[in-house]
């Protein structure tokens, strides 16, 4: 990218930007701050109806991380990378059905809390732990640095700490001041702008491309196939079979920054019309950001580096004007999912720690610990945000990482939601050894390369081993089930109360009937596309 991406900027590009990030950030500082208790302050209310809710994990989700990382990873490894994006759908519709309704009934603020009803504190404190160091190392300090790389166009010559000082400065200020309800409002505000730039982006490259006909004649047939063969260095099928679900059971089930909107939610219903609204938002990114990556391919051949896709199609193929809405989404889509970021690590810190030591701390000051929370999470993240330009990839970078940090969650999770015998000593085990073991294999496999297998192959061995530590110490030292464990377990009785729930509502209404609509709706683009 040349250094005179700046110049591609006009007065009016400039004036778009200007209003658009300039209005998102006064929407987040002046929505309504009147309530200061912890629920208003960490769970908007509770008032939030899925509309918003289903925008605001689209939002939360499709950073500019996402942005960057699917289109680059689209133009090197073609559209199997949009496998992470469809069966989200599939995990949401699992959610809904299993396990969402007893988080939202157990009214509480964390995922670690909610481990501590099913099992102790001990599991809740090492859960804080570990999605304390994922929120800040590989969300904030990823959306950060893919944030900057398109800020460093549009300013050539400034150093990207600096960039990375803004963007997270200016974010960090109304997660601060407004709590998730700033947040989640501006995220859905940048939902509808997120897809309007990105449908956009995708009508331009393709006629710049050619068409859609020349696009997918020009492309290899194995760029655009979502199934891949066993040997397929990126996403092989039995990774996309076992790896690939259980990274997404750990994002969109059991992430703070995902279910934190959920938990924000009216009621149940609301809580899962948002989530499998937000699995409808997730399957056309196809085609407005994954293919996209495919036309680049056509347009620019021969690019350095991947990551560097979605800036050239912002800067290259769009007319003046829509140059500068793409490029305030953009920046925008990076404010609101640090902002997201920032607001989900400042709970768990205030809830799952501050609140443990000091449990008659004041509402007023819990709120104002929150804050200052925020503002220390920031600045580790900043620190940490320049380094990821050493990694050949931002994508294999998030990926990687969660393959062999989060298979301890989503074997304490799975297990405690199905499995009676699961009981806290085998989840403590899980958490430390499992952890343990997942640092070891990530130096053997990753670090000093000793051996050669795909991560989404790691995941797997890594649960299943997890699943069998557990299994052995909860054997070891069996326990009796509580009963705040078992109201945060699914039973078959559950089922059945609520088939009598659902028996006067419209069709339209029952969640059950929208969930198969989408799995259905998601089966046929994968057919497509297979």
């Amino acid at each position: 990218m040349p250094a005179s991406s700046a110049g591609l900027l006009t007065v009016l590009d400039w004036a778009v930007i200007a209003i658009y990030v300039g209005g998102l950030l006064a929407l987040g500082l002046l929505m309504p701050r009147r309530h200061v208790g912890p629920i208003d302050y960490f769970l908007a209310s509770r008032a939030t109806s899925w509309p918003v809710i289903g925008l605001a994990l689209l939002a939360s989700n499709m950073s500019s991380t996402a942005l960057i990382g699917l289109a680059g990873g689209a133009y090197s490894m073609g559209i199997s990378v949009y496998d992470y994006e469809w069966t989200a759908a599939v995990i949401l519709v699992f959610f809904c059905l299993f396990f969402l309704p007893f988080v939202i009934r157990s009214g509480t603020y964390t995922m670690p809390e909610f481990l501590e009803r099913r099992y102790d504190r001990r599991v809740r404190l090492l859960f804080a732990g570990l999605t304390l160091f994922l929120n800040i190392f590989v969300d904030s300090a990823g959306v950060l640095y893919s944030g900057s790389l398109v800020c460093q166009l549009v300013f050539p010559g400034q150093p990207l700490w600096l960039i990375v000082a803004c963007l997270a400065g200016a974010a960090g200020l109304y997660a601060t001041l407004g709590g998730l309800r700033a947040v989640i409002y501006t995220e859905a505000v940048q939902g509808v702008v997120l897809m309007a730039g990105a449908l956009v982006i995708s009508i331009t490259a393709f006629a710049r491309a050619g068409g859609w006909q020349h696009v997918m004649t020009s492309v290899s047939p194995a760029a655009l196939s979502l199934i891949r063969p066993a040997a397929d260095p990126n996403v092989p099928w039995p990774g996309l079979l076992l790896g690939i679900p259980l990274l997404g059971f750990y994002y969109w089930c059991t992430n703070q920054s995902i279910v934190q909107r959920l938990l924000s939610a009216k009621n149940i219903d609301h809580a899962r019309w948002g989530a499998l609204f937000a699995g409808l938002l997730k399957l056309p990114v196809l085609f407005l950001i994954v293919l996209p990556g495919i036309c680049a391919l056509v347009l620019f051949p021969r690019l350095a580096r991947p990551d560097m896709v979605y800036p050239k199609l912002i800067f290259e193929l769009l007319p003046a004007g829509l140059i500068g809405l793409v490029v305030a989404g953009f920046v925008a889509a990076t404010l609101v999912s640090i902002a997201s970021s920032l607001n989900s690590a400042s709970t768990v810190i205030t809830m799952d720690i501050v609140r443990r030591v000091k449990p008659t701390l004041p509402d007023r000051l819990t709120v104002q610990v929150g804050r200052w929370a925020t503002a220390g999470i920031l600045l580790v993240a900043v620190a940490w945000a320049p380094q990821l330009q050493f990694f050949s990839s931002l994508w294999q970078y998030l990926q990687g990482v969660l393959a062999y940090a989060v298979p301890p969650v989503v074997a304490v999770f799975l297990a405690g939601l199905f499995w009676r015998g699961a009981n806290a000593d085998g989840a403590v085990a899980a958490m430390t050894l499992g952890s343990l073991c997942g640092l070891a294999l990530f130096f053997v496999n990753v670090v000093f390369r000793w051996t050669h297998f795909n991560f989404l192959y790691a995941a797997p061995a890594l649960t299943l081993l997890n699943v069998a530590i557990l299994a052995g110490f909860s054997a070891r030292h069996p326990r009796s089930s509580t009963a705040g464990s078992d109201a945060t377990m699914w039973k078959a009785a559950f089922r059945s109360a609520e088939r009598t729930r659902l028996a006067h509502i419209p069709a339209w209404q029952d969640y059950r009937y929208l969930a198969a609509a989408l799995l259905a709706v998601t089966a046929a683009l994968v057919i497509a596309f297979r």
